[in-house]
């Protein structure tokens, strides 16, 4: 189920129950990236940053997937200063970044929230009654619209 906030602001996916998870986060996403004018974009600097949402959309949603039970909803919410995505799921525990040195990195996995500290300005989490809330922020580009203002 779809949701949009006030404005279209903010705008929210439940994931609970449904199935290819990290694509329809994705889908839903760059729907909401291309109403607030970050797609197509006006250059490089447009583009590159909408490509970094889409792949932190993924990479939260697939780390509910693999370490929290499962993705309950997708939450985007943008301000002129920042976009905040945040997932939510059912397990308590914070997420835990594979130190540097252990694993191999040539090996796929484990190196989802390094991705994540790259990418974000800031991200943590948050714990819920029944789960937790990890989110992540990344600075708006300039020419993107504001949600409510014309």
């Amino acid at each position: 189920m779809e949701q949009r906030g006030p404005s279209d602001r903010t705008w929210s996916l439940r994931l609970s129950g449904t199935t290819d998870v990290v694509s329809r986060s994705r889908d839903f996403a760059r729907e909401a990236l291309t109403a607030w004018h970050w797609l197509p974009g006006n250059g490089e600097r447009e583009r590159e940053a909408a490509e970094d949402v889409l792949l932190l959309v993924s990479e939260v949603v697939a780390n509910a997937c693999l370490h929290g039970g499962g993705p309950r909803a997708l939450v985007l919410d943008c301000s002129a200063e920042r976009l905040r995505i945040e997932v939510t799921d059912g397990n308590p525990a914070p997420p835990v970044r594979v130190p540097a040195g252990r694993g191999e990195r040539s090996q796929p996995g484990g190196h989802g929230l390094l991705i994540v500290e790259r990418l974000a300005r800031d991200w943590g989490s948050e714990p819920g009654a029944d789960g937790k809330r990890v989110w992540c922020e990344v600075a708006c580009p300039p020419g993107v619209r504001v949600p409510g203002r014309r």
